[in-house]
């Protein structure tokens, strides 16, 4: 494991005290064990604690946070739920975290022309129990879904199990509302499908924060299929897998979610849950 070390903070107690009375005091953490939980994400190999963490609730407080940073001349990056792999909100440079996980608002959902609008911080499983028995749903559904957030999904384009017929994030996000580095607010698309002009969202999406911070998102919804099965198939090699999977598609039927397990991981699955696998 790797632990940078801490380096002197940069954030006086005058920014401290203006981010308290932005978001509130419960809004703000600046204590050293209070910040542990905020050093790594789900790639806990390397660990950076940032200097001050803030929790805003409102697009606008986000501008604000940004504002200031910029005033007091300190690096920030935005931050979800923190279930990446990948180290992308590890700050590295201490600084200003700006967490969005109280951004967990369903704003709008619109059967009729088919998108929801959400705020960052909210689960991407929330919104698929909000749409059911509504005959539609969300499709990007990564494997952390009951955790990870759809700004964290906006942030890194996420897929999960059904990417291969639905595709990732970005296919689904038909508009973003986003905070520009110098803290000015932007929306870039809408509820609109084919919105005119460049596009910016799809630049964004995927941008992991170096963009921008989004702070509100027009997700796509998706009408749910009319039946589905579920199928297990075993395979003396992955060669042979692969193969089938292949013929599957070649013959016009393109799955709506594959996963590939070895004798393993089946076999853990087994000594877990006692499913009757065929072993």
């Amino acid at each position: 494991m790797s632990v940078i070390a801490p380096a002197p903070s940069r954030i006086s107690a005058e920014l401290v005290e203006r981010f308290r009375r932005l978001v509130g005091v419960d809004g703000v953490l600046s204590a050293r064990s209070e910040l542990l939980v905020y050093e790594c994400d789900g790639f806990v190999i390397e660990k950076n604690s940032p200097d001050v963490a803030v929790f805003p609730r409102t697009s606008e407080q986000v501008a604000a946070i940004v504002r200031l940073c910029n005033e007091y001349d300190v690096p920030f990056l935005p931050r979800g739920a923190g279930t990446s792999l990948a180290g992308g909100c590890l700050p590295v440079g201490g600084g200003v975290m700006i967490v969005l996980t109280r951004m967990k608002e369903i704003l709008e959902i619109n059967l009729r022309d088919r998108y929801a609008v959400v705020q960052p911080g909210v689960v991407n499983v929330w919104l698929t129990n909000a749409l059911k028995g509504t005959g539609f749903h969300y499709a990007p559904d990564p494997s952390s879904q009951g955790a990870c957030t759809i700004g964290g999904n906006v942030a890194t384009n996420s897929g999960g199990p059904h990417t291969l017929k639905y595709g990732v994030t970005v296919n689904h996000v038909l508009g973003v509302e986003a905070v520009l580095a110098d803290g000015r607010l932007a929306t870039f698309g809408g509820p609109a499908e084919d919105s005119p002009g460049l596009d910016l969202v799809g630049a964004i999406v995927g941008s992991e924060g170096t963009l921008a911070i989004v702070t509100k998102v027009w997700v796509r919804l998706t009408r749910d299929p009319q039946g589905y099965r579920t199928m297990l198939g075993i395979f003396d090699s992955v060669d042979d897998a692969t193969a089938a999977i292949s013929e599957i598609i070649g013959a016009g039927i393109v799955p709506a979610a594959l996963e590939m397990m070895d004798r393993g991981i089946l076999g853990a699955l087994e000594e877990a849950f006692r499913f009757g696998f065929p072993l």
